[in-house]
């Protein structure tokens, strides 16, 4: 393993981040801010608690998850893309580095930054409503594993897009709804039954309600089933990157 390779294209994109820190940083913090100060005040006024717990502490969990996955997706993307439409990805691909070198400082810094922000947008919570997490070690492994496995996704999307609509197209149409659909500010038994079964065709309800879990105990499926979720969607990623690099897709041409 080349950690020399890996810190110094680690450090690149972190540089960038430092450069754009409004929009990498204070722009979706600022967003999720009044996501919640709207949701909570606009619904929490005729929702109080639910499943014992007040409705704007309920909707922080899936905030963050909510956050996490767009950072994650839209850092990692954006980071492998711009190489590519510069032209400069062709240096790093000619360089003694392993494309699990090139994964690894790609994925780890768009990791990094969605952490970040999770972090901040859990802190600044913390000062509207009283959190509890009942379980830190649990938070603390969905947290980077969501962060990861979306950026390992964020960074086979920047691969296969090859304009700025495809690259943004992923991420608005297709997650960001599924966040909203996958219990981010309900709890899915509040549906009724037949709305419950189709939902849990949505793979993102199994990362927010595992999230949820490891704060207040309650989810609305299995832990279990929700660490095997991600660990089948974080393994299908890993496999797709390993078949890109290996057949040089969208990367050689």
């Amino acid at each position: 393993m080349n950690f020399e390779a890996i810190k110094v294209i680690y450090l690149a994109e972190m540089a960038r981040t430092r450069r754009t820190i409004m929009q990498s940083i204070i722009s979706p913090v600022i967003s999720t801010v009044l996501y919640f100060v709207v949701f909570g005040a606009a619904i929490g006024s005729r929702i109080s608690e639910v499943d014992g717990v007040s409705y704007g502490a309920f909707i922080v969990p899936g905030l963050i998850m909510l956050s996490l996955m767009t950072q994650s997706l839209s850092n990692a993307s954006f980071g492998i893309y711009f190489p590519r439409f510069t032209g400069t990805i062709f240096e790093v691909l000619s360089a003694p580095v392993s494309f699990l070198e090139i994964t690894v400082a790609y994925v780890g810094a768009a990791a990094t930054k969605s952490i970040l922000v999770g972090l901040i947008i859990l802190i600044t919570a913390s000062f509207f409503v009283p959190l509890e997490i009942q379980h830190p070690v649990w938070m603390a492994a969905f947290f980077l594993l969501t962060a990861v496995t979306f950026a390992l996704l964020g960074f086979i999307i920047g691969i296969w897009a090859d304009n700025f609509e495809k690259l943004q197209f992923v991420p608005l149409l297709i997650v960001t709804p599924l966040a909203f659909l996958g219990g981010s500010f309900y709890s899915i038994n509040m549906l009724p039954d037949i709305w419950q079964k189709i939902t849990l065709i949505n793979p993102v309800v199994y990362l927010i309600s595992g999230f949820r879990w490891s704060f207040y105990g309650q989810a609305d499926v299995s832990l279990w089933l929700s660490l095997l979720a991600t660990m089948i969607f974080l393994g299908g990623s890993l496999a797709v990157i390993h078949w890109i690099f290996k057949t040089g897709y969208r990367l050689k041409a």
